[in-house]
C-alpha cells in the first residue's frame, strides 16, 4: 500500500501502528524452530610464541619449504599459476565474492528508468470519458523510480554476513587447493629424486658386478673357479642393469606426473634431476600442538560454511517480520506525443509501504526449518573435517616416528652390511671364501642401500604429509584465528 506525499507524517505513523500491531499477532511464527547439532571441541588456534619450530613459520609453514630448492619452489609456483583446477577454484572465488558485492548492493538504495510510447485505442468505458473514451490516442510515459528498504529486521544484514561467509569459505577452500596442490607437487618431487637415487645405486651396482665378474674369470681362467661361479656373477650384473632400466621407467614416469600438476606438457621436465641427499630431513619435534589444526585451511573453511548457514537462518527468521519500503518515483506522462516534454505533463509521488505475511500456508516455517537443518549438516562438515584431520595428524605423528626408529636401525644395518662385504671379498681374493658369500653380502649391501634411501624419501613424503595434515597456515581473517577457538554457533 502507498501513501501521498501530502499525508506523509500521519501515513507514516498509522503504517508503523499497524506493523507493530502485526507482528504482534504472530499469525506467522518462527518459534520453536532453531538448530540442534553443536561443533565438536574447540581447537585453540596457535598463539606466535607457542607455535613450534616445525615447519619453519618464518616461512610458508610446510616442510618443503624447509628443503630450500629452488627448483621445487619455481616448479609450485608455476603450478598455482598454471594449473586448471586450481584456476577453477580461483574463478569460484571470484563468484563467491560477487555473491558479496550482490548481497551488499541489495541493502542500498535502488533506482531505475524507464519509458514508453504506444498508440492505442482508449476503452468507452473505463477511466477516460470522450474523447478519449473510444479514440485512438498515443499513451507516453518516461518515469524515474527510486526505493529503499528499511533494514529494520536485519535481513539485510544478515544476507550480506551469509555472503561473506560463503566468499571467506571459498577463499579458506581455495588456499586449501593450492596447499594441496604443492603437497602433491613436493611429494612427486622426493618420488622423482628417489628414483633417480636408485638408478644411480643401480649404475653403482652395475660397474661394482662387472669388476666382480672380471675377478671371477681370472679365477676361472687360472683354474680356481669354475663356469658356475662366473655364470652367476654374469646374472648379477644383468640383475643389476634390470633394477636400473626399472628406476628410469619411473623417474619417466615421475617428470611426467610432475609436468602436469604444474600444467605443462609430459616432456616439459625431461631436464629435472633433483638430488635426494641435499633435501634436509627434520626430526618431528617433541609435544607438536594439536592446536596448529586451528590454521588448517579445510577446518577453517567448514567453520564459514557453519557461519554462512547460521546468516541464512536469520535471513530466513527476519522474513517472518515485516518489510517497510519508501518508494519514489518522478516522471512524465502524456496522451499527446506533443506534449510530452511540457512542464504540464509531470507526475511524481513519493511515500512508504509494507509487506507483512499473515497466512503463508506454512511455507516460512518450512523455509526456516530448511535453513536450520542446513546449519545442522554444515556442523557435521565441520565436525567430520576436524575428525578427519585429527586422524590424519595422528597418522603422520606416528608414521614419522616409526620411520626415524627404522632409520637408526637401518644404519646400523648397513654398517654391518659394509663390513661383512668388504671381509668376504677379501676373503674371496686370498682364495679362502667362495663366491657365493660375496654375492650375498654385496646383495644385502644394495638391499641395505636401498633401504636407506628409501626411508630417506619415506621420511620427507611423511613431512609433506604432516604439512599437509596440519593445513600449512591460513593466516588471514577466520572463526578460528580471528576468536582463538572454534565455537558453537
Amino acid at each position: 500500500m502507498k501513501f501521498p506525499l501530502r499525508h506523509g507524517p500521519t501515513a507514516l505513523a498509522a503504517l508503523t501502528a499497524l506493523a507493530a500491531a502485526a507482528a504482534l499477532t504472530g499469525c506467522a511464527s518462527p518459534g520453536g524452530i532453531a538448530p540442534t547439532h553443536q561443533p565438536l571441541a574447540a581447537v585453540p588456534a596457535p598463539a606466535a610464541d607457542d607455535a613450534p619450530a616445525w615447519p619453519d613459520p618464518a616461512r610458508d609453514g610446510s616442510a618443503w619449504a624447509d628443503w630450500h630448492d629452488s627448483a621445487l619452489d619455481r616448479l609450485i609456483a608455476q603450478a598455482i599459476a598454471r594449473q586448471p583446477s586450481l584456476q577453477i577454484v580461483q574463478l569460484r572465488l571470484e563468484q563467491a565474492q560477487a555473491q558479496v558485492d550482490a548481497a551488499g548492493a541489495a541493502a542500498g538504495p535502488q533506482a531505475g528508468f524507464g519509458g514508453s510510447l504506444s498508440d492505442q485505442r482508449f476503452t468507452k468505458n473505463g477511466l477516460y470519458p470522450p474523447p478519449y473514451g473510444g479514440g485512438l490516442y498515443w499513451n507516453n510515459n518516461l518515469q524515474l523510480n527510486a526505493s529503499w528498504e528499511f533494514d529494520l529486521f536485519g535481513r539485510q544484514r544478515a544476507a550480506l554476513a551469509a555472503a561473506i561467509g560463503q566468499q571467506r569459505a571459498a577463499q579458506a577452500e581455495a588456499q586449501a587447493a593450492s596447499m594441496l596442490l604443492a603437497a602433491n607437487l613436493a611429494s612427486g618431487y622426493v618420488d622423482l629424486a628417489r628414483a633417480l637415487e636408485l638408478h644411480r645405486l643401480a649404475q653403482d651396482a652395475v660397474a661394482e658386478r662387472e669388476k666382480v665378474l672380471a675377478i671371477v674369470r681370472a679365477r676361472v681362467d687360472a683354474g680356481l673357479d669354475n663356469a658356475v661361479d662366473a655364470r652367476q656373477a654374469e646374472g648379477a650384473v644383468a640383475q643389476a642393469r634390470l633394477q636400473a632400466a626399472a628406476a628410469d621407467e619411473q623417474i619417466a614416469r615421475g617428470r611426467h606426473a610432475l609436468a602436469e600438476l604444474s600444467g605443462q606438457g609430459p616432456n616439459a621436465l625431461d631436464a629435472l634431476s633433483p638430488a635426494l641427499a641435499p633435501l634436509r630431513s627434520r626430526a618431528l619435534p617433541q609435544g607438536l600442538p594439536f592446536n596448529l589444526l586451528g590454521r588448517r585451511a579445510d577446518v577453517v573453511a567448514q567453520r564459514w560454511r557453519v557461519e554462512a548457514a547460521a546468516r541464512g537462518v536469520d535471513v530466513a527468521r527476519a522474513r517472518f517480520y515485516p518489510d517497510f519500503n519508501l518508494s519514489a518515483f518522478w516522471g512524465l506522462s502524456s496522451l499527446s506525443l506533443a506534449k510530452l516534454l511540457q512542464a504540464g505533463s509531470q507526475t511524481y509521488g513519493l511515500g512508504p509501504a509494507i509487506s507483512l505475511p499473515v497466512f503463508d500456508g506454512g511455507a516460512l516455517r518450512a523455509n526456516l526449518t530448511a535453513k536450520a537443518a542446513d546449519v545442522d549438516i554444515a556442523v557435521e562438515n565441520y565436525n567430520a573435517t576436524l575428525l578427519r584431520a585429527w586422524r590424519e595428524t595422528a597418522d603422520e605423528v606416528s608414521n614419522l616416528r616409526t620411520i626415524e626408529s627404522q632409520q637408526r636401525e637401518q644404519a646400523a644395518a648397513l654398517e654391518a652390511a659394509e663390513s661383512a662385504f668388504a671381509l668376504a671379498q677379501q676373503r674371496y681374493r686370498a682364495g679362502l671364501g667362495n663366491f657365493l658369500v660375496v654375492l650375498t653380502a654385496e646383495s644385502n649391501v644394495l638391499a641395505q642401500r636401498r633401504g636407506a634411501a628409501d626411508l630417506k624419501a619415506r621420511h620427507l613424503q611423511a613431512e609433506v604429509a604432516l604439512s599437509r595434515a596440519l593445513g600449512g597456515g591460513v593466516h588471514a581473517a577466520d572463526p578460528v584465528t580471528a576468536s582463538a577457538e572454534v565455537q558453537a554457533p
